[in-house]
């Protein structure tokens, strides 16, 4: 099975996640958490790693941190293979602990790991495991160790705390908390919104940003990912084959502008069309909507007509 590709760049700063096999509750017991938490300190060590947050769940966890050197594949190899070793000698069983990879989430900013943190923070309160009042000493959380300063080395909020406002002080950490109890009280589905956005797709920021990492991080050639056995996620590819079209408008001397001006059927819009399946691999459902082609099926015919003449 191909292996999901792994952006990694200096100072990348990344929300990781990932559940127990079969969502299994691997972390029901407070042996395992604590054997999870112990062998993520020695990773963040080992790796030079800046972790911002974790929260360890019955089934599942959340780590947000930055990397000053480009070692997350490295980084969570050691740390899954590490723990998955000890858990398993400890109960002296067999198999995979986890659902997988692991998913790795990549962040622009400063306040887009302030969010995820937050939403890493809020994890324990919205699975009614702590209440708000509580929310500070749920044991399996960076947010007890940040709040009753017991931060091991590694662990720091140098660089999202003060999106907030807030300084690595007794009063900081307490008026944090009050923050995450304002943002935990307005809930709705606004926060369902947020918490999908954080938790879901490759990377979290701005457009620009997405396609600048992407230009940087894929080979121009399709078949050097299969030569290395990649498997590029679907939002990634629809991000390639955007910059693609850039280039090829470029090329015709056409515009975004002239997609939506120009007719469905404009020769030079099947040639591009034709240009983004065959070199690309682009699909008929995204070519017919960025190049205002109509319906996919109407693309295929055009697509046939023009291969098969």
């Amino acid at each position: 099975m191909a292996r999901k590709l792994r952006i990694q760049y200096p100072g990348a700063i990344y929300h990781v996640l990932n559940r127990g096999n079969y969502k299994s509750d691997i972390f029901a017991d407070q042996g395992a958490a604590h054997a999870f938490v112990q062998t993520l300190e020695e990773a963040v060590e080992r790796f030079g790693w800046r972790l911002g947050a974790y929260v360890v769940m019955r089934n599942h966890y959340h780590l947000s941190f930055q990397t000053p050197e480009p070692n997350l594949a490295a980084g969570m190899h050691w740390l899954q293979c590490t723990f998955a070793t000890r858990f398993n000698r400890l109960r002296n069983e067999r198999g995979h602990l986890f659902q997988g990879r692991y998913k790795a989430i990549l962040l622009e900013t400063d306040q887009d790991w302030a969010r995820v943190v937050d939403y890493i923070h809020l994890n324990p309160i919205r699975a009614g495991i702590v209440t708000p009042d509580h929310m500070g000493q749920f044991r399996w959380s960076s947010l007890a160790r940040f709040h009753k300063n017991m931060k091991f080395n590694g662990l720091s909020s140098l660089g999202w705390l003060n999106t907030h406002g807030l300084e690595d002080t007794p009063k900081g950490w307490d008026d944090y908390i009050e923050i995450l109890k304002r943002k935990h009280g307005e809930g709705g589905a606004g926060m369902e919104d947020e918490d999908r956005a954080l938790s879901s797709g490759w990377a979290v920021g701005s457009d620009a940003w997405k396609v600048q990492t992407l230009k940087e991080a894929l080979p121009s050639d399709e078949t050097t990912l299969s030569s290395e056995g990649l498997q590029v996620p679907p939002e990634m590819l629809r991000v390639k084959w955007k910059l693609r079209l850039d280039q090829e408008l470029e090329d015709f001397g056409k515009s975004r502008a002239d997609l939506e001006a120009d007719r469905k059927s404009a020769a030079w819009k099947i040639q591009l069309a034709d240009r983004l399946q065959r070199e690309n691999g682009a699909s008929v459902t995204w070519i017919a909507a960025e190049l205002r082609m109509g319906k996919p099926n109407s693309v295929r015919a055009y697509l046939w007509k023009l291969r098969n003449n």
